[in-house]
């Protein structure tokens, strides 16, 4: 398969995949800034929208979310599918595509892992560690 597509193995996402993603995660954003929802689960929640990675195809979006800094719930999870029919509309008005993707969302973990390790990093124990490997370089 051509790299153009994107297809073959080992191959990143195409330049098509990448714009399309963060227009997508642009449009979400927007949406989740305005706060239109009715579902109980989602009110008040701060969604933050960190990455989006689109299929191939362009028929299927994941959107990579947490709640200012904090996992999302299972329960926020499952709200978010539920108003994702609401959300498909929504970025099918804002993004030109032949069809309105399916919206995936899956919860960021990124930033948890690193406020571990950074907690980790700064225990006494690890620091004295550090500070013996670099005394004896």
């Amino acid at each position: 398969m051509s790299k153009q597509h994107g297809r073959g193995h080992g191959e990143g996402p195409s330049q098509r995949q990448l714009r399309v993603a963060e227009e997508v995660r642009h449009a979400l954003c927007a949406v989740f800034a305005r706060e239109e929802f009715r579902d109980p689960d989602l009110h008040g929640l701060h969604v933050t929208v960190t990455e989006v990675r689109a299929s191939p195809d362009l028929k299927h979006v994941t959107a990579f979310v947490s709640a200012l800094g904090k996992d999302l719930t299972d329960g926020q999870l499952a709200a978010l599918k539920r108003v994702s029919p609401f959300l498909r509309r929504e970025v099918a008005r804002s993004v030109r595509l032949k069809f309105a993707p399916d919206l995936h969302f899956q919860p960021d973990t990124a930033l948890g892992y690193a406020m571990h390790i950074n907690e980790v990093m700064h225990r006494p124990e690890v620091q004295r560690d550090l500070a013996t490997r670099k005394e004896e370089e």
